[in-house]
């Protein structure tokens, strides 16, 4: 039986930001709408219902991605994924350029999400694309502390005191728990993998005013009781990459992320995962053979959403290509 489905590609959602840049275009290649504007953040794939993501490329160009969960199933994301989520696709992919630093946040586990918003929570990662030196990646706290002493240092504008704080490089990757405070310093540019959500509590934002010189709502109440208070254990992992072959960087309940940096075609066999499989091209470019022969091209910024039911491709790189590969397990 032919396949109808195909590696599909998505509109990038660009996203203005009172911190963002203008990297999402000259290194990544995004079209950014306006000139004179900040983007921090482009969704390349995303099921948020009010921010579905468009189909660009084939026959089902124009439909949202919600839209053919609905229709295709299992066939698009996985029989259990599908049993489980229904038909709101459960992972959300950012590329991220912060050109200020972004407030201080924590983002609410499932259950709290569920209760207050009727929502997932949020647990992510974070792959590192470039960075300034001497750029901050908050992650944590660097001691366990108490509420009380949580609470003071709020009060006194001190809250990145108590923060554990590492100085990100390429390749870096960072893992944040639901619970997790955590910021993204000035200068950092990255690729965000999470769960299908856009809860966050913002917990402190350097007092930062708008152009109109208000301040950005803080959620203090709401975000004390999902704060995990405790020091933070090795936050960060550094990957060296080895060439040709596949690297696990992050496997969680929410997704599993893989590093490849290949100069070799690779036969990629996924007939034992019952899941979509995410490709973000990190560097270079490389062609997904697919079906009996078809293919479709991944540069440098772009994201390719593999349905389930295509189980086994082939990739085959430009000269060196290096992707982040996400599924769930």
């Amino acid at each position: 039986m032919s396949s109808t489905l195909y590696p599909l590609k998505f509109e990038p959602i660009l996203k203005e930001r009172i911190w963002g840049g203008k990297r999402l275009e000259t290194v990544l290649s995004k079209k950014l709408p306006d000139s004179d504007k900040k983007y921090g953040e482009s969704w390349e794939v995303s099921g948020v219902a009010e921010e579905n993501s468009i189909v660009r490329n084939g026959f089902l160009a124009g439909n949202t991605l919600n839209e053919l969960v609905e229709v295709y199933m299992g066939d698009l994301v996985g029989e259990e994924i599908y049993e489980r989520f229904g038909d709101e696709f459960p992972l959300l992919v950012k590329l991220i350029d912060a050109s200020e630093t972004l407030s201080i946040q924590v983002h609410p586990n499932d259950d709290v999400a569920e209760e207050r918003h009727h929502a997932y929570g949020k647990t992510e990662m974070w792959y590192i694309l470039d960075a300034e030196p001497n750029s901050k990646i908050y992650t944590g706290f660097k001691d366990t502390i108490t509420k009380e002493d949580y609470l003071k240092a709020l009060e006194d504008g001190k809250i990145d005191e108590l923060l554990h704080v590492e100085t990100p490089k390429k390749d870096d990757v960072f893992f944040i728990p639901a619970g997790r405070v955590h910021a993204i310093g000035k200068g950092v540019l990255l690729a965000e993998i999470q769960q299908t959500s856009d809860v966050t509590y913002r917990i402190f934002d350097w007092n930062r005013v708008d152009s109109q010189g208000k301040s950005r709502e803080l959620h203090t109440n709401l975000a004390i009781d999902v704060v995990d208070f405790n020091k933070v254990e090795q936050p960060k992992f550094s990957v060296k990459a080895e060439i040709n072959k596949t690297q696990e960087l992050i496997s969680c309940q929410y997704f599993t992320v893989n590093r490849i940096k290949f100069q070799n075609p690779l036969q990629r066999d996924y007939n034992l995962l019952d899941s979509f499989v995410i490709f973000l091209c990190l560097e270079g470019s490389c062609s997904i053979i697919y079906g009996s022969g078809k293919s479709e091209q991944i540069d440098k910024g772009e994201t390719v959403l593999l349905p389930a039911e295509l189980k086994d491709i082939i990739l085959k790189p430009n000269g060196t290509c290096s992707l982040l590969e996400t599924y769930i397990r």
